[in-house]
């Protein structure tokens, strides 16, 4: 099985110069590109003659409609996106997006045809408390609710690994893949996320055999991000 890489921009870069280089330096790898909404309808222009698949990072789970300031899913489609993230631990922390937002958002990216990547994950003091398959239960219960699993992408993120350099240890990737497998159906589609880099990437994918990565700072740096996707 091919493995699912995908970089997540989160709000970078800042112009749209910058954007353009830098998708310019990674545009021959196979991977999902998550960059803000600003940028999409440039890239996904720009995107035709490379290997790059689209994504966005977030969406509102109506699909018009007086909602200022929101995204539907058949706009980013409109754009080229194939990819959703949502549920990503900044939206629920930042914006207190929860688990119920989290299934109308699914529900509808799923309805417009396009694949949701769905970010589950324990805080520290969660995971000191022993309480992470606590935790993944309810995300998935609640944020998966009414969902076929084999039209998803769930991205464990453990939310003390993001953007700290302190990644998750292999063996307990792999024993969390199992956990989420067991919660959910053995052919799911389950990649990780949290401080994935170049020096770590191949023993996510080959040794705890998960289907891809979600790929945040490191893939703000070309040559490493080439790294990462092989």
């Amino acid at each position: 099985m091919k493995k699912l890489i995908v970089a997540n921009w989160k709000m970078n870069p800042r112009t749209w110069q910058e954007a353009e280089e830098l998708f310019n330096a990674v545009k021959e790898t196979e991977a999902v590109i998550c960059p803000p909404f600003v940028y999409l309808r440039e890239l996904g222009i720009m995107n035709h003659e490379s290997g790059i698949r689209l994504g966005a990072q977030n969406v509102f789970w109506e699909s018009q409609g007086a909602f200022t300031g929101e995204v539907s899913s058949l706009m980013l489609k409109d754009l080229g996106c194939e990819y959703i993230i949502i549920g990503h631990s900044e939206r629920r922390k930042y914006f207190n997006e929860t688990d119920e937002n989290v299934n109308k958002k699914v529900k509808a990216v799923i309805e417009a045809g396009l694949i949701p990547i769905v970010c589950v994950g324990e805080t520290e003091g969660e995971r000191e408390n022993n309480k992470t398959e606590e935790i993944l239960e309810k995300e998935i219960k609640d944020g998966l609710n009414e969902i076929d699993y084999s039209q998803i992408v769930i991205a464990y993120e453990p939310i003390w690994a993001i953007g700290t350099g302190n990644a998750c240890d292999i063996e307990e990737a792999e024993r969390m893949k199992e956990v989420i497998q067991k919660m959910t159906s053995k052919n799911v589609k389950i990649i990780y996320g949290g401080s994935a880099n170049a020096d770590n990437a191949d023993g996510y994918l080959s040794q705890a055999n998960l289907d891809g990565l979600l790929v945040g700072g490191a893939s703000l740096k070309p040559d490493e991000f080439k790294r990462i996707t092989g």
